[in-house]
């Protein structure tokens, strides 16, 4: 049991915590707004008019990406049916919409470099420093296992995780299904396990579940964007350890 403090807020009796991969571990802002351009224009290529108000709909306005838009916090998936809603209002049919979403973002993919993006800095010895005080640690993300799996391995972060979960099928965040999924893999009780994510859905995804606590992460400095976190942070190392 580990005692945690951030900011004024103690957090007592802490076996686990759970990490959001997107904009809390990992700077993915540049990847995710050039994957939603190219969406959109390849989109827009078969549907023209489409392609602003799907980019406004993904959250990219120019160069900047709303770090609680769709793009930035949904699953992939989620992310289909979003597009699809706006290719179905041209009138075309539903399954046709949604296979031309998807073809679009799996072609869009393949344009950009695949390299994971780079971890926050700070990231690696605050990982390091929680695993060695004795905490389990996992990422629980609204990406792919796969792409999660693939940003573990790039970063070299397998040592200090022991779980590394996305959403494929079925429930997304904010479903609490996920949280409580997630710790019993980790073979820890809900209660004795935090989560760390930069979104509104972590911290409803957590209070749900009856999680120990919420920590809402904000390198831009928006805490409208946690709503519902304990305690709102700017960087991971005010995660401190006060007693191992």
């Amino acid at each position: 049991m580990v005692t945690i403090k951030c900011r004024n807020i103690t957090f007592s009796n802490i076996q686990a915590i759970l990490f959001d991969k997107n904009g809390t571990l990992e700077n993915s802002e540049v990847y995710l707004r050039s994957l939603a351009q190219r969406g959109a224009r390849l989109i827009d290529a078969q549907i023209p008019g489409i392609g602003e108000p799907l980019l406004m709909a993904f959250g990219v306005n120019g160069n900047n990406l709303d770090p609680a838009g769709i793009v930035a916090v949904a699953s992939r998936r989620e992310t289909e049916v979003a597009a699809a809603a706006y290719i179905a209002e041209t009138g075309r049919g539903w399954f046709e919409s949604l296979k031309i979403a998807r073809q679009a973002l799996d072609e869009a993919e393949k344009y950009i470099d695949q390299t994971p993006s780079p971890l926050f800095v700070g990231s690696l010895d605050v990982l390091k420093s929680l695993f060695e005080a004795g905490l389990k640690l996992g990422i629980l993300s609204a990406a792919t296992t796969q792409e999660v799996q693939r940003f573990v391995a790039y970063h070299q972060l397998s040592d200090y995780l022991q779980l590394e979960m996305g959403v494929d099928e079925g429930p997304s965040k904010p479903d609490p299904v996920l949280f409580l999924q997630a710790c019993q893999a980790l073979g820890v009780e809900p209660s004795a396990t935090l989560m760390v994510g930069d979104s509104v859905g972590d911290m409803q995804m957590a209070r749900d579940a009856k999680a120990a606590g919420c920590i809402g992460i904000t390198w831009i400095g928006k805490s409208d964007h946690v709503q519902g976190a304990d305690v709102v942070i700017n960087q991971l190392d005010e995660i401190q350890i006060l007693e191992a």
